[in-house]
């Protein structure tokens, strides 16, 4: 006997069809290791010929997990925050789970503790936390009780584990690799203030000058927008004494090219430009972009790993701290002085 059309098949259906018990079927899906291959293949079968689909609400009842992990990001409209959350998702389905997002236009304390609290009702068995700015530190203190938590790129995060990009490190990369081409000093086109990676490759920047004894140009910022690149472009294309510039983020790079294009300033002829992020496009630019990459996948496979070691002994909570390192990208837009 077959489940009729109007209603959707059971686990009882599966067990009929395979010859098994509900017992039985129960063992397959939970990859119970005590199952004959054969009764396996045979269940198995069975699902897929019922197109049968797991009752996830009844089965958290019983083993009191959800195999459901929750997200909070900032603005993922961004492409560090989109390619950071779509890095989480990958890894967690990987991992057996699914995904539960919340994306917050600004972050504050309420934002991040409403949407902490919305996840914590839907029961999910631990929570990322992506938002890059400082803000969002203060705000991980309302974290729910009894909910694993673990933040990407937002800096210390008191006892809460972190998985972060080394943005200081990326920074560095840059400002070196034109020193050693002959350049002088480095100018900077920054992000805008708040954000941790802004901040982070600002002190790269400065401390890789100072290190080497150079001169500190006075710093440029911006909002992460082309436009913002274009304008500080402008002003630099006036500048005589500028023969190299890091742009804190490959869109902004973008905007200063094209402010050079326009005002005939050679790249890299007269002026070096490198950027951070290696989007898709920057190898595409005119020219190519030297950049910073950043692993996005591996911070996400670091998330997770760290979320279900603290889902899976959440009575000995131990904080851990990633750093995942950049990369060096280097193309035509960069050159001797």
């Amino acid at each position: 006997m077959t489940p009729s059309k109007e209603r959707l098949p059971v686990m009882a259906d599966v067990a009929r069809l395979a010859g098994v018990s509900h017992q039985t079927v129960s063992r397959v899906l939970n990859e119970h290791p005590n199952v004959r291959a054969e009764t396996r293949t045979r269940v198995m079968d069975a699902i897929d010929q019922l197109g049968y689909r797991r009752n996830l609400v009844a089965r958290a009842l019983v083993t009191r997990h959800s195999r459901t992990l929750g997200v909070v990001s900032f603005d993922t409209t961004l492409y560090g925050p989109a390619s950071t959350v779509y890095g989480i998702e990958q890894a967690a389905r990987a991992a057996g789970y699914f995904i539960s997002i919340v994306s917050l236009k600004s972050i504050d304390r309420a934002g991040v503790r409403d949407a902490l609290g919305y996840l914590a009702e839907q029961a999910v068995d631990g929570i990322v936390v992506v938002a890059p700015q400082r803000s969002a530190a203060r705000a991980l203190a309302d974290l729910p009780a009894g909910i694993p938590v673990v933040a990407v790129e937002c800096g210390e995060a008191g006892e809460v584990s972190t998985v972060s990009v080394d943005q200081i490190e990326g920074a560095r990369l840059v400002v070196e690799h034109l020193l050693g081409l002959g350049h002088e000093t480095v100018w900077h086109v920054s992000g805008p203030s708040g954000w941790l990676e802004a901040e982070g490759r600002i002190h790269g920047w400065r401390a890789a000058l100072s290190d080497a004894g150079r001169k500190v140009p006075e710093l440029l910022s911006g909002d992460w927008s082309p436009r913002s690149g274009y304008e500080a472009g402008r002003r630099l294309a006036g500048m005589e004494d500028v023969t190299a510039v890091f742009v804190a983020n490959d869109q902004m790079a973008l905007g200063v090219l094209r402010a050079f294009a326009e005002e005939g300033v050679r790249v890299p002829g007269r002026i070096s430009v490198a950027g951070f992020d290696d989007i898709p496009e920057s190898e595409f630019f005119s020219p190519p972009l030297t950049t910073v990459r950043q692993d996005f996948a591996a911070v996400g496979r670091r998330s997770i790993e760290v979320l279900l070691r603290q889902i899976e002994t959440r009575e000995q909570r131990v904080r851990e701290a990633f750093v995942v390192p950049p990369e060096l990208v280097i193309r035509a837009s960069t050159s001797p002085a």
